[in-house]
């Protein structure tokens, strides 16, 4: 299991590093205004399923159904279920895809109705959400792919594939928006040709273990009515933090222009560790519990979902310490040019802080929803998403108004959403720790003590660099800069946690108590 979260890690890092290409590119070339504040309304859509399709959530409901299959009947028999399976969603996705390309004007005031006094930007906004739109078809047959190859233990491919969408906009970017009137139109464009690479770049590796199939809809087939039964409340389970996103993105629309590409930077920084860990975690786990359920192995389901949120707190924890006390030289960094001033380096900075509070929380929810969804249970994920996305609905409004006279109010909002994310994770542990399905192993007193002060020795030494004239370097040494600080930060966490006792072995995953 460690070597699958590797791959699936590695893959998703290169992924990462390909988005913050784009986002650099874009923020460089287009900056934070009313015109960017458009695009991303439009690209929040499929950019939201994309995160709950391809991060893993669509598995959560897919992958235990097709390994009762793969188990219980032979090649043929898996391979027809997965043909009607494919047609049933194909076709469902094809008519949400066209319904919501005739109601992108309805849909656009619903994200964003901040843009109804702006006829100018709601015109851009629905054109450029057109668009975006049939990526919904695409996505959805992608990850359903995706849920395939997982199944068959394939992760490389499926976590490598999100990668196409970074590159195909920042091709958009340069070659295709100089040549278009309004050149941000472009990035849509390339959200729309990316959806149709990703799902052709999935077809070889399905081919290779022979489950391609012939897609045919099946709308009462015993295992396409188990898929949605499972697969629908398993996505909206894990899918509280996307939705807030959303939410944000609405509340947003009402504040200071600039605000909805403010926290968009931010959060594609804090997503970089989130989809790292939390997806790498997530996806690699899922068959391992599905396993021990049907196996009913109760202490090696213990022990899996222990080994998981060992590994979200030794790396979920320095991440989120490391972005909040390095937000501006990050943001510096990475968008500071052209048409990004300092003036949005400051206002994307604090939404990063308080979007990088909710990290741990985030990313402990992809492996505690995994512990349900691998029990069949898709009802209580759901429900405290539901409980998440409520805390969200009442605080991001009031944070918002209340901090925005003071210049932070886009940071309220990423602030619920944070608290929004941390409650989701309390309440999945504290359910599976009621049902005894998770009990914590003995040693993690002593393994909490070394994270304190790994992580306390690593905040003291980052602080540091808060000191250095960021503003005033040019691009090339902020860059050196902020890798030097980083390294220095990864390497006094290591050290911390070998001379307080941490050796690789004990994050192995034991193969008995």
């Amino acid at each position: 299991m460690l070597k699958s979260t590797a791959v699936v890690g590695s893959m998703t890092l290169i992924s990462r590093l390909l988005g913050f290409v784009r986002d650099m590119l874009i923020a460089r070339t287009f900056g934070a205004d009313a015109a960017t504040d458009a695009f991303f309304v439009a690209f929040r859509i499929p950019n939201f399923l994309r995160r709950l399709f391809a991060e893993g959530a669509f598995s959560q409901g897919l992958v235990p159904i097709l390994s009762e299959l793969r188990a219980g009947t032979d090649d043929a028999a898996t391979r027809r279920a997965i043909g009607r399976m494919a047609g049933t969603l194909a076709l469902t996705a094809l008519l949400l895809t066209a319904l919501g390309m005739a109601a992108a004007p309805i849909l656009t005031l619903l994200f964003a109705p901040g843009f109804h006094d702006q006829p100018i930007q709601y015109e851009m906004a629905v054109e450029m959400l057109r668009i975006t739109f049939p990526y919904l078809f695409f996505v959805t047959l992608t990850a359903f792919a995706g849920g395939v190859l997982h199944t068959w233990g394939q992760f490389a491919v499926p976590a490598l594939t999100p990668a196409l969408l970074n590159l195909a906009m920042i091709a958009a970017a340069l070659w295709l928006a100089p040549r278009m009137e309004r050149p941000v139109e472009a990035l849509a464009w390339g959200v729309f040709a990316a959806g149709i690479l990703q799902l052709v770049f999935q077809l070889p590796s399905l081919w290779g273990i022979r489950q391609i199939a012939l897609p045919r809809p099946a709308w009462r087939d015993r295992e396409v009515l188990r898929m949605f039964k499972l697969m629908g409340p398993a996505i909206l389970g894990v899918s509280a933090t996307q939705i807030n996103l959303l939410l944000d993105t609405l509340v947003a629309s009402f504040l200071v222009s600039g605000s909805v590409s403010w926290l968009y930077y931010s959060d594609r920084l804090v997503e970089l560790p989130q989809g790292l860990l939390g997806v790498a975690i997530g996806t690699a786990i899922l068959p391992h519990l599905s396993a021990n359920h049907l196996g009913r192995d109760r202490d090696g389901f213990s022990r899996a979902l222990d080994w998981a949120l060992r590994w979200v707190a030794l790396l979920g924890l320095p991440a989120t310490l490391g972005l909040m006390i390095l937000a501006k030289p990050l943001v510096s960094t990475l968008f500071e040019h052209n048409a990004f001033s300092s003036y949005d380096v400051e206002m994307a900075s604090r939404s990063l802080v308080t979007y990088a509070a909710g990290l741990p929380g985030a990313i402990a929810v992809k492996a505690l929803a995994s512990g349900f969804s691998a029990r069949r249970d898709v009802r209580t994920p759901l429900r405290y998403s539901l409980h998440a996305i409520g805390a969200n609905c009442a605080l991001a409004p009031a944070l918002a108004f209340l901090l925005a006279p003071h210049g932070w109010g886009h940071a309220g909002l990423a602030l619920a959403t944070a608290v929004a994310a941390s409650l989701n994770a309390s309440l999945l542990l504290g359910k599976l720790l009621a049902e005894q399905a998770y009990r914590p192993g003995a040693s993690w007193r002593s393994f909490a003590a070394r994270l304190v002060v790994a992580n306390t020795a690593m905040s003291a030494l980052l602080v540091q660099a808060l000191d250095s004239p960021w503003a005033d370097w040019s691009t090339p040494d902020r860059i050196v800069h902020l890798a030097l600080w980083l390294g220095a930060g990864i390497a006094i966490y290591l050290l911390c946690l070998l001379l307080t006792g941490l050796r690789p072995h004990h994050l192995l995953l034991p193969e008995r108590a």
